[in-house]
């Protein structure tokens, strides 16, 4: 049987000091990586966010580096392994699956993100704090009338009884008696805007239009939209659907399902972390899975695509 490889690009969590470590074992990489306008999306050095927790998790940092992250796995690897044939990003990755399919330069998205991660920022006031939470063991249905009682919104939907769970972080507390009472096992997220809910409404615009002034080239393979699972391969497509979810419903759930419909047989997540692999094995476990992180080199990830798609 003929071998099918997906990439899959991760959002925010999961970031970590030793995050280009991987990237940067390539020379060629590391001096790309020195290029790339990461220091100007961050507003500070990489050494100086890589090395403060604080900067490391804050929004307008975290979401230029996921992507300048994951574009730097996939340049150090591209050439060396089969190429995929579909790319799906979570949040934030889903920009970033814009540059493994060859629509945007890494240079241009890296601004991109900066871009997004600003006008996510413009919606959040210090005294009205937004945050994210992790609600497992629960359906959509089981848990609407509570949510729409405490004003939050399910921000990403991974599965039948996964969802993440945005709005106030006063009123995700508030909620948070009524989910366990409920049956609820709650995981607090370290994010700072309520993504993927209407809070984040006046971000879409300003987005929209700087996606509009991209030049995109010829996409190499279709990206998944994460707020439809619909297979995207143009500009205009592009821009509707990257700039609307930033307010709506991620459907991560249906997107695995469509990785699967598309008779996908290998899944490489570019990390950070390894969530994305682990759903997709959970919900699909025909598909072989593995996270670049659950290998100590870029020779490793080589090896083991090399053996899976033989």
């Amino acid at each position: 049987m003929r071998q099918r490889l997906a990439i899959l690009c991760p959002g925010q969590g999961a970031q970590h000091p030793q995050l280009f470590d991987l990237a940067n074992s390539d020379a060629r990489v590391a001096s790309l990586l020195a290029q790339w306008p990461v220091a100007a999306a961050c507003g500070v050095s990489l050494s100086a966010a890589l090395g403060d927790p604080a900067l490391l998790y804050a929004n307008r940092i975290a979401q230029p580096l996921i992507v300048a992250s994951a574009l730097a796995v996939w340049e150090a690897i591209k050439s060396s392994v089969p190429a995929p044939v579909l790319v799906a990003g979570y949040s934030i990755g889903e920009l970033s699956a814009y540059g493994i399919a060859g629509a945007l330069p890494a240079g241009e998205l890296i601004r991109l993100a900066a871009t997004r991660a600003r006008a996510m920022d413009a919606c959040t006031h210090p005294s009205a704090r937004q945050s994210l939470l992790a609600v497992s063991g629960l359906t959509a249905p089981a848990v609407h009338a509570l949510l729409e009682q405490h004003r939050l919104a399910i921000a990403i939907q991974n599965g039948d009884d996964s969802l993440i769970v945005g709005g106030m972080r006063d009123d995700l507390r508030a909620a948070e008696a009524g989910l366990q009472q409920l049956g609820a096992q709650l995981t607090p997220i370290q994010v700072e805007v309520a993504s993927h809910t209407g809070l984040m409404q006046d971000a879409v615009e300003p987005f929209r239009a700087a996606l509009q002034q991209s030049q995109f080239a010829p996409f190499k393979m279709p990206v998944l939209a994460g707020i439809s699972a619909d297979p995207v391969s143009d500009k205009e497509a592009a821009v509707s659907l990257l700039s609307r979810q930033i307010a709506e419903t991620i459907r991560w759930d249906q997107c695995m399902d469509a990785v699967a419909e598309a008779g996908i047989t290998v899944a490489l997540e570019l990390g950070p972390g390894g969530a994305l692999s682990r759903m997709l094995r959970a919900r699909h476990p025909g598909i072989e899975c593995r996270s670049v992180v659950d290998f100590r080199s870029l020779a490793g990830v080589v090896k083991w695509l090399e053996r899976q798609c033989h």
